[in-house]
């Protein structure tokens, strides 16, 4: 059932959504986590929708002088979709470009940022991006109000992003988003960090090390940042977050971080109406933080039993026509969350009563 419900022990109406009718059935070929992870991120796709539609290539100036690129494709709807990359990706990411098509069939506009340094962003940011970045989100949102001033905004964060988010939501930072979705959103930066470090996953660890490492290296060979931090080959992701990212932005070190960035103990002050989906079989993002998170009544918690990390391949067709069933289960979301009246569009509405 969808709306908003009175809870009984919070005396506050909690938002009630409905799963998706087609659960996550995996093929022979892609069961468990590992396999749903890998292949759902090497296997190519279509977005016949995205190629069709005008894009616009935006600069957002930061505060600090950074800047942020963006890409905007406008639709027809009141509704306006921002969609934020998870580590080592950028806004052409494969599950970007779909989730953009999939919203731009649903006739909503659609804002796909690059985080600091990131895709079109090469070489205008000094700062580090990390899963605390919270005002960046901010900043697009502020950036996609100006370019269309009358749409309700929705948020789509992917892994890292998603935590972003859910930080963002948890501390009631301004602009935020109308609505919100976080994808296997790392909630507990600590853990997450541990479990990546285990050797059944440490092709991931590896990966985004040296994901981060060369990011490192070009930005000290365009002179953005200054010499002299070194990532060894073999580093762990928490190795690379004690060496850069913790003293880059401005913490103590990786505990601080990992401690001060982890949305976990901010879900239950969340007043947005919020989505978050992940899978049981996450390699590295456990479940556990999920199942022992105290939610808010506006946040709809959606465990599928498998997925891997943003995998998600389907043995059938989606009703969207495709084996991708992360892009059918957002749009099921999309389109029950815009439905619904945001919490800033209530408020107005009582104002105007009163």
């Amino acid at each position: 059932m969808t709306g908003l419900h009175a809870d009984p022990l919070s005396g506050s109406q909690r938002m009630e959504l409905s799963r998706p009718t087609m659960s996550c059935t995996p093929p022979v070929w892609a069961r468990g986590g590992h396999s749903q992870t890998l292949l759902g991120h090497l296997l190519p796709s279509s977005t016949p929708q995205l190629r069709s539609v005008p894009q616009q290539l935006h600069r957002i100036r930061l505060p600090d002088g950074d800047s942020l690129v963006a890409w905007h494709c406008r639709g027809k709807s009141n509704v306006q979709v921002l969609l934020l990359h998870g580590l080592g990706g950028d806004a052409r990411s494969d599950y970007i470009r779909r989730t953009a098509d999939a919203c731009l069939q649903e006739g909503h506009s659609v804002l796909a940022l690059n985080h600091r340094g990131c895709g079109a962003g090469h070489g205008l940011a000094r700062g580090a991006y990390h899963s605390g970045r919270a005002d960046d989100v901010s900043a697009a949102l502020a950036f996609g109000r100006q370019l269309e001033p009358e749409s309700r905004q929705l948020a789509i964060g992917f892994s890292l992003s998603g935590n972003a988010v859910l930080l963002l939501l948890g501390k009631h930072m301004q602009p935020a988003p109308d609505f919100a979705i976080a994808v296997n959103p790392p909630i507990d930066l600590a853990r997450c960090s541990e479990r990546i470090s285990w050797w059944s996953n440490r092709m991931y660890d590896l990966r985004f090390v040296y994901r981060c490492r060369r990011a490192l290296e070009e930005r000290v060979s365009a002179g953005l940042v200054k010499p002299g931090t070194r990532i060894p080959p073999l580093a762990t992701l928490r190795d690379v977050d004690e060496l850069y990212t913790a003293p880059a932005g401005g913490f103590a070190d990786a505990n601080d971080y990992y401690r001060r960035c982890s949305a976990k103990p901010l879900l239950s002050k969340i007043n947005t109406p919020t989505v978050i989906l992940t899978a049981k079989d996450d390699p590295f993002v456990p479940v556990e933080d999920f199942e022992t998170a105290d939610l808010s009544s506006q946040v709809f918690l959606h465990m599928e039993p498998t997925g891997g990390h943003m995998g998600y391949l389907s043995k059938h067709s989606t009703p969207l026509g495709t084996r991708r069933w992360l892009d059918y289960a957002l749009i099921s979301y999309v389109r029950q969350l815009v439905a619904q009246e945001s919490p800033q569009e209530l408020a107005a509405a009582a104002a105007a009563g009163s």
